[in-house]
């Protein structure tokens, strides 16, 4: 299977994850949810009317008169997602019971967050308030960010008058564990150290970090600005179970050496998902 296709099966899997948290968790157990997904969620509890069915339309229209704003790749991708989406949550539509709010809360926002997260590292959107939001930066230059956030509140917020004040709350709880989830997915899991070391003796400590823990070191020139006299920065990106024995090494080598710690969400190249060759 070439890239592309891999692409696009991915979409397919988030979209059915994203209509399964929807349809098992969401709405059994009178939860809502941002964007045009929650938007057809509180139609579907005022009206009857299908999710799937008004998610679709919505999205559809959105595309047709947003799809400028979106590149020629995402604007397939967000066709495929938004038509496999809105599919999958009309199949499965009525397909999920009432369990334990709590529960329900956090898998519809695990179930969601993957189904998201699938599509969105695959090169897609969900269409929605993604679109809106690019539409209002290009016309207004609104952030993109922000615009995405204040119209997921305000549909929350719409949603408390269907489903009361405590499912909405339940609701937030959801809606942040789904964004844990998908800053994992976009991120990566695996949450590395970046670890910078200022020393007068940075030879010996990058000698013993390539010797014992076999991993490469950056020397980064640079000056003092108090003292004006040129340094030399190490710069080493580790795995956070090595850190402790990372700080050692340094210490023993250098007790004043000054070392600040960074997180790091993804790292890929030789070393890391590569074999060292």
């Amino acid at each position: 299977m070439n890239h592309t296709g891999k692409e696009i099966t991915l979409i397919i899997i988030g979209s059915l994850f994203f209509a399964l948290g929807v349809n098992w968790f969401a709405i059994p157990n009178e939860l809502g949810e941002g964007g045009v997904t929650g938007i057809s969620m509180t139609l579907y509890y005022l009206f009857g009317w299908s999710p799937g069915l008004t998610n679709f339309i919505m999205n559809g229209l959105l595309l047709a008169i947003g799809y400028k704003v979106l590149n020629k790749r995402v604007t397939w991708y967000t066709m495929i997602a938004i038509f496999f989406t809105s599919l999958f949550m009309h199949v499965t539509e009525g397909m999920g019971n009432p369990v334990d709010i709590m529960l329900g809360t956090v898998f519809a926002g695990v179930f969601i967050g993957i189904g998201l997260g699938l599509v969105l590292r695959s090169g897609g959107t969900t269409g929605g308030s993604t679109i809106i939001a690019r539409m209002l930066n290009q016309h207004f230059g609104w952030g993109v960010s922000t615009s995405m956030f204040v119209f997921d509140i305000l549909v929350v917020i719409g949603s408390c008058f269907v489903i009361g004040i405590e499912n909405t709350m339940y609701t937030g709880i959801s809606i942040y564990i789904s964004t844990k989830i998908l800053d994992y997915l976009i991120d990566g899991f695996d949450t590395r150290k970046a670890v910078t070391i200022i020393s007068e003796s940075t030879v010996e400590i990058a000698q013993k970090v390539s010797d014992e823990m076999d991993r490469g070191v950056t020397i980064i020139n640079a000056k003092g600005h108090y003292s004006n006299e040129a340094k030399d920065i190490l710069y080493v990106v580790i795995n956070k179970q090595e850190l402790f024995l990372l700080k050692k090494m340094i210490q023993q080598v250098d007790e004043k050496a000054f070392v600040v710690v960074h997180d790091v969400r993804d790292v890929f190249g030789e070393g890391f998902t590569f074999p060292k060759t």
